[in-house]
């Protein structure tokens, strides 16, 4: 009769969705990167600068190589299922790590459903990234006695795995 119940504080949810485009040169790449993340995730990305100077590549500190967009709560989740359904519902098993996150790429971003092909964006690829959270996790981030998350509160890539396959239907291969 002794049935297991879970804690409130072992519930794991989505924290955030990064959806990442390094395209290497400013310009017209940029803009059309910016277009496309702004009809995948129905939000205005922002520009990631170099960090350094690449003169063998043309790239000079502080000029935009890159866009991402960072999408949180319910909009974070109707995301993720468009996402999971490009890649056909299946993740490599090796996309997880140990503190709850899973990071993978699309190839072309007109496989994710609701995307429709524009010759003014062309195709291009992207990079995902999809953070987990379990309450109480904002001891590490918060301005005042920061702290670390106990090894039994932490979410392992076990965790993550079987997550996403109770909540999404995913498959891990």
């Amino acid at each position: 009769m002794s049935q297991k119940v879970e804690s409130q504080m072992k519930k794991i949810s989505v924290a955030k969705v990064v959806l990442n485009m390094g395209v290497g040169k400013s310009g017209e790449p940029i803009e059309r990167a910016k277009r496309a993340l702004l009809q995948i995730a129905g939000q205005q990305p922002s520009p990631r600068m170099a960090r350094a100077t690449q003169r063998d590549w043309g790239v000079h500190k502080g000029e935009p190589i890159g866009v991402a967009v960072t999408v949180r709560k319910q909009p974070a989740i109707e995301l993720m299922k468009r996402l999971f359904t490009a890649k056909g519902n299946q993740i490599k098993g090796s996309s997880f790590d140990d503190f709850g996150n899973v990071s993978f790429g699309i190839r072309e971003h007109i496989d994710i459903p609701g995307v429709k092909y524009d010759p003014n964006i062309g195709i291009v690829g992207l990079n995902i990234s999809i953070s987990l959270a379990r309450p109480g996790f904002n001891i590490r981030v918060r301005s005042k006695h920061k702290a670390s998350i106990g090894q039994e509160h932490r979410i392992t890539a076990e965790d993550a795995k079987e997550f996403l396959t109770r909540e999404f239907g995913v498959q891990v291969v």
